[in-house]
């Protein structure tokens, strides 16, 4: 798996449009298979790095079916959901009521300074490398001055390439810094999971960044 060469725009969404449709496709498999996934560890280390007073305004992107936007709720908060799975969008703005964005990763259309945190829990090793740094700017945008993205992927040795049919980018620590810090992030805290395991078990990198600039 390494598939690390420039593409052209259009080769990039091929890409993100191949990952969807495998999404679209087991979109029910998918929500039963992940109903369960606790991340509430993921939740706290966003929601405890955010100033200011509750609720705050979360985006919860690549929302999926909607698990983490009803946790944000039980919490008192007001998170919104995005996913570039059509499918997946409606599973989650039906069983939540919240307020659900369909939209590619590689495609946003963000509304600028507007959330006090971004819940980017398993989704943004999708995105195309060469297509990262501009992604990551447009959630830099959509924060509000010193708001906090949480992100967890599942990390590597900076390879990228299909996981049968899905495309995936997997960052070590040392690039993934590299790659916030260019947008104009700052670290607060880093961490892998699942806890308690050796690092050969913890397949997970998780980060928190706020807004620096």
């Amino acid at each position: 798996m390494n598939d690390r060469k420039p593409q052209a725009p259009s080769a990039a969404h091929a890409l993100s449009a191949r990952t969807l449709a495998h999404y679209e496709q087991r979109a029910e498999q998918f929500r039963t298979g992940t109903r369960d996934h606790d991340v509430s560890q993921n939740i706290a280390a966003l929601l405890r790095h955010i100033e200011g007073n509750p609720p705050f305004t979360v985006l919860d992107f690549g929302c999926g079916p909607g698990r983490d936007l009803k946790a944000l709720m039980s919490l008192g908060h007001s998170p919104i959901g995005l996913d570039g799975s059509a499918a997946f969008a409606a599973m989650a703005r039906a069983d939540t009521g919240c307020e659900v964005w369909h939209q590619d990763f590689l495609a946003l259309d963000l509304p600028g300074g507007n959330f006090d945190g971004i819940f980017a829990n398993a989704s943004l090793f999708h995105v195309p490398t060469q297509e990262l740094p501009r992604v990551l700017r447009q959630l830099h945008a959509a924060l509000k001055p010193g708001g906090v993205l949480f992100s967890s992927n599942p990390h590597g040795r900076n390879e990228e390439g299909w996981n049968g049919e899905r495309y995936g980018a997997y960052h070590d620590l040392a690039a993934w810094r590299r790659y916030l810090s260019a947008a104009g992030f700052k670290e607060l805290e880093h961490y892998y999971r699942p806890a308690g395991l050796p690092r050969e078990r913890q397949p997970w990198l998780a980060s928190v960044w706020r807004r620096s600039s």
